[in-house]
């Protein structure tokens, strides 16, 4: 999605809860469109202007408006990213060392071998999918060196 359509986007879900799109929620999507999944201290420590009861609160109206999506991995702090229809299909490497989380895009072929193999458990269980997500669990690069 384009940078500014992005914007429009958030602007027109905030406003439909009757919230504006202030300055510190625009930082706050800017810092997730760069650097993806990341806790409320990894923002705060990118934007140390921004009050942390105000970024707090500021995630919630923006998770609550459905921009933002917050992710619980058993981290000491759950991380937020920007909402899925918001960016791309994608799912998540998470280091169980550092609680670091990373979005990972499956190559086309293994979506849609995932696809299938979703829809045909879901079939045997008489379940209707609305989507999927993947997360896969171990060490980063910098905790298995």
């Amino acid at each position: 999605m384009v940078h500014t359509e992005l914007h429009r986007h958030v602007k027109d879900r905030l406003a439909e809860r009757d919230q504006r799109y202030t300055d510190g929620r625009r930082q706050l999507v800017e810092e997730l469109v760069a650097h993806g999944p990341l806790t409320l201290p990894d923002l705060l420590a990118r934007r140390p202007a921004l009050p942390q009861s105000s970024a707090y609160r500021n995630l919630s109206a923006l998770e609550e408006a459905g921009v933002v999506r917050r992710l619980i991995h058993g981290a000491e702090h759950a991380h937020y990213e920007l909402a899925e229809d918001l960016t791309e299909h994608h799912h998540h490497l998470v280091c169980e060392g550092c609680g670091a989380i990373r979005d990972v895009i499956l190559p086309s072929h293994l979506e849609l071998a995932l696809d299938a193999a979703v829809a045909e458990l879901a079939e045997a269980h008489g379940f209707a999918v609305a989507h999927h997500t993947l997360d896969l669990h171990g060490s980063c690069g910098d905790c298995t060196s």
